[in-house]
C-alpha cells in the first residue's frame, strides 16, 4: 500500500542538502575500493589491526548501503518494485557470492591432490562453502527478519506487519526451492543437475517478478532530489550509484570479514564456526543494514521483499551457482560432496525455509511469529551439535506441516496473489507494512 497522502502543503525541498549527503556518503564509501586497489596492485601495503580493518571496510559498507536505499527508492517508481528490490538484494549478498564460490573453486582444485598433505583438522574448502552458504541462510531468517519486524514495532506500535501480496511470488519459489533442496543430503551431493534446476527456478523467479507494478511510496531527502532529476540523467544517477555501491561493498567484504575472523581467531575460537558465522554476518552486513534502514524509513514491507528476493536468490543463483565453480575449476562433472556435517547443514537450513514460508501463508509477520523464529535460531546457534541439528531439522519440519494446516484456507488466496502478481495486476509495494 502506498504511504497516505495529507492536504498539508508540501514543504520546500533543499535539494542542495540532499545532494550534500550523496556526497558526503559516497565520500565515506570511497576508502574501501581505493584501499583495496591500492593493496591489490601493490602500490601500498596494509598492515592494519584486524579490529580496525573491520571498522574502516565495516563504515564503507554502511555507507554504501545507504546509498543503495536511496537509489532502490527512485528505481521502485522506475520500474517493477519487486524487481528493483530483487537486484538490489544481488547486489548486497555479492560479497556472499565472492566467499562462497572462492571456496567452491579452491575445492575443485584441489581434486586429485594427495589426501596426506592436507592436515585432518582442518576444514577443508567445500566444506567452508557450504558452511559458509548455510550460515548466512540462517542467518537471514533467524536474525535479519525478526530485526525488520522488531523495528517496525519500535515505530509503530504494531503486533501485525504485511509483507505485501507482491511476496507471494517469492514465497511459493522459496518453498519449491525449499523442498528440492531436501534431496541434496539425501544423495549427498551438489551436482550439475541440481545447477539446471536452481538456476532455471531463479530465473523464472526474476520474469515473473518483472511484472509487478512499480512503487507508489513517497519519496523523501535525497531520494526525492534524484527523483527530480531529467528522465535520462535519473536513470544515469540510479544506475551510477548501484555500480559505485556495488563496487565498494564487493571491495570492502573480504576484509572486514577476514578481519572479523583473525580476530575471532586470535581468541581461540573454532574456524568452522567462525567461517559459518562470522563470515557470514560481515558479507550479510549490506543486505542487513539496507533492510534495517528501510525499515527505520518506515518502508518495512520493502525491508521484508528484500530479505525474501534475498532468500530466494541465495537459496537457488548462489546454491546452485557452486558445483560450476566446483567444476570448472576442478576439471570435472563430478559432483561438489555433501556430507556428514555439511549434509546435517544442508537439512537444517532447507527446513528452517520451509518453516519460514510457513508462517507467512497469510502474508502477515506478527510478534508470535519473529519472536519464535529467532529463539528457535539463537537455541540452535547456542548448540552446535550435529544431533541438535538434525533435531531442530524435523521440528522445523513439523511445526511447518503444523503451520500449513493451521493455516489451510491462506494458501490458495496466496496462489491467487502470486498469478496476479506475475500478470502485473497486484497492487504496488507500500510503506511501513500495514493494513
Amino acid at each position: 500500500m502506498s504511504e497516505a497522502k495529507t492536504d498539508h502543503p508540501a514543504a520546500p525541498v533543499n535539494h542542495a542538502r540532499n545532494w550534500l549527503q550523496v556526497a558526503s556518503a559516497g565520500a565515506v564509501a570511497a576508502p574501501a575500493p581505493v584501499l583495496r586497489m591500492l593493496d591489490i596492485t601493490g602500490l601500498a601495503e596494509l598492515h592494519l589491526d584486524p579490529a580496525i580493518e573491520s571498522l574502516i571496510f565495516g563504515i564503507s559498507i554502511m555507507a554504501a548501503a545507504t546509498l543503495l536505499v536511496w537509489a532502490s527508492e527512485v528505481a521502485e517508481q522506475l520500474v517493477s518494485a519487486t524487481l528493483a528490490l530483487a537486484v538490489l538484494a544481488i547486489i548486497a549478498v555479492l560479497p556472499e557470492y565472492a566467499v562462497d564460490l572462492y571456496f567452491a573453486w579452491q575445492a575443485g582444485a584441489e581434486l586429485g591432490l594427495d589426501p596426506s598433505m592436507f592436515d585432518p583438522t582442518e576444514a577443508r574448502p567445500g566444506e567452508l562453502a557450504l558452511a559458509n552458504m548455510t550460515g548466512a541462510n540462517r542467518l537471514l531468517i533467524g536474525f535479519a527478519w525478526p530485526l525488520v519486524f522488531f523495528l517496525f514495532w519500535f515505530k509503530t506500535r504494531k503486533t501485525q506487519l504485511s509483507v505485501g501480496k507482491t511476496n507471494a511470488v517469492g514465497l511459493i519459489f522459496l518453498a519449491v526451492a525449499a523442498l528440492y533442496s531436501f534431496s541434496i543430503p539425501l544423495k549427498e551431493s551438489l551436482s550439475l543437475i541440481d545447477s539446471g534446476v536452481l538456476i532455471s527456478l531463479f530465473g523464472l523467479y526474476l520474469i515473473m517478478s518483472s511484472r509487478s507494478p512499480p512503487s507508489e511510496h513517497e519519496l523523501m531527502g535525497p531520494a526525492l532530489s534524484i527523483a527530480a532529476l531529467k528522465p535520462r540523467v535519473k536513470w544515469a544517477a540510479v544506475i551510477g550509484i548501484f555500480v559505485f555501491a556495488a563496487g565498494v561493498v564487493f571491495a570492502a567484504a573480504e576484509p572486514f570479514a577476514n578481519g572479523l575472523v583473525e580476530t575471532g581467531e586470535s581468541f581461540g575460537i573454532d574456524e568452522f564456526l567462525l567461517v559459518q558465522w562470522v563470515a557470514p554476518l560481515a558479507s550479510e552486513s549490506p543486505e542487513f543494514i539496507l533492510a534495517a534502514l528501510l525499515a527505520l524509513r518506515g518502508r518495512a514491507g520493502a525491508a521484508m521483499t528484500l530479505l525474501i528476493a534475498s532468500k530466494v536468490n541465495q537459496w537457488t543463483l548462489l546454491v546452485g551457482s557452486l558445483p560450476i565453480a566446483f567444476s570448472i575449476s576442478g576439471g570435472t562433472l563430478d559432483a561438489l560432496p555433501v556430507e556428514g556435517r555439511q549434509a546435517h547443514e544442508v537439512f537444517l537450513t532447507a527446513a528452517q525455509s520451509l518453516f519460514a514460508v510457513a508462517v507467512l501463508w497469510n502474508l502477515r509477520f506478527g510478534l508470535r511469529e519473529a519472536l519464535l523464529i529467532f529463539v528457535l535460531f539463537s537455541i540452535q546457534l547456542a548448540i552446535p551439535i550435529d544431533e541438535v541439528r538434525v533435531g531442530f531439522g524435523f521440528m522445523y519440519i513439523v511445526l511447518a506441516i503444523g503451520w500449513t494446516i493451521r493455516e489451510r484456507r491462506d494458501i490458495l488466496p496466496l496462489f491467487r496473489h502470486a498469478r496476479a502478481a506475475a500478470s502485473g495486476k497486484a497492487g504496488a509495494i507500500g510503506g511501513q507494512g500495514e493494513d
